[in-house]
């Protein structure tokens, strides 16, 4: 019998690393797989889950990795949960005067290339005559009918591109598995090491844990259906306008 295994692409980030585990404490599939550039803490192989390393921005360290995948089995779930909010050593643009190209290039790469690399390698080991799922990890912010306050002008396009490439793969995906789910999700502001630095003024109430936020979004999309393919939706399943 074909084993039925989750992917999730990140596992090195706060929120990547709680939705491996929570999908190992749920045990709803035979195998968890862990993607990430290298091993994270405490991160053990054994019955329920393997590591792989494996670089978004690399394509043959995809390929290896996919290639490994489809020795464990079929993943029906992939989740994308990899991003930058800005270019190293500097915070996200709060103004025009501060954009450049080095920066805008950082940040359309790992929030919107390196996902789609990730879709081109993994969403076909996904099956074609039963239900899946492939989600990447979006942010509000990236919602243009949402934007009211400005700023954070290379975060904000590349989260906006990356729900457009997640939007167009769901519909070449539909073409061939029509059970197949694409959609883009917003975890909620997530008390992470990438968003330490971003946090302050944010109530307790609207921070959640990297645990929180994962239950949440598992929630989501396990009520997800072909209908929802290609949209893009909040942490409590409300949809957020592109």
């Amino acid at each position: 019998m074909t084993t039925l295994i989750a992917v999730v692409v990140g596992v090195g980030g706060g929120v990547g690393r709680a939705l491996a585990e929570a999908l190992c404490e749920r045990g709803a599939h035979g195998h968890v797989v862990g993607l990430s550039r290298s091993r994270p803490a405490g991160w053990t192989d054994n019955d329920a889950r393997t590591w792989i390393a494996a670089d978004i921005l690399d394509e043959a360290s995809l390929a290896a990795a996919a290639a490994r995948i489809a020795a464990i089995g079929v993943p029906d779930r992939i989740i994308v949960a990899t991003g930058r909010l800005g270019a190293v050593g500097r915070g996200p643009e709060k103004t025009m005067r501060s954009l450049d190209l080095a920066g805008l290039t950082e940040a359309f790469t790992h929030n919107a290339a390196g996902p789609a690399l990730a879709a081109k390698h993994l969403l076909p080991l996904t099956p074609r005559d039963r239900p899946s799922l492939f989600a990447a990890l979006s942010a509000r912010v990236g919602s243009i009918g949402d934007n009211r306050s400005g700023g954070w002008y290379g975060y904000r396009a590349s989260k906006a591109a990356l729900n457009m490439i997640v939007h167009t793969l769901a519909i070449e995906h539909a073409r061939t598995r029509p059970l197949g789910v694409c959609v883009a999700l917003h975890p909620g502001t997530v008390d992470t090491a990438l968003s330490a630095p971003f946090l302050a003024g944010v109530s307790p109430e609207r921070l959640f844990t990297p645990r929180r936020s994962a239950a949440a979004l598992l929630k989501v999309m396990d009520a997800l259906g072909p209908g929802d393919t290609g949209g893009f939706f909040a942490w409590d399943g409300s949809p957020i306008p592109w």
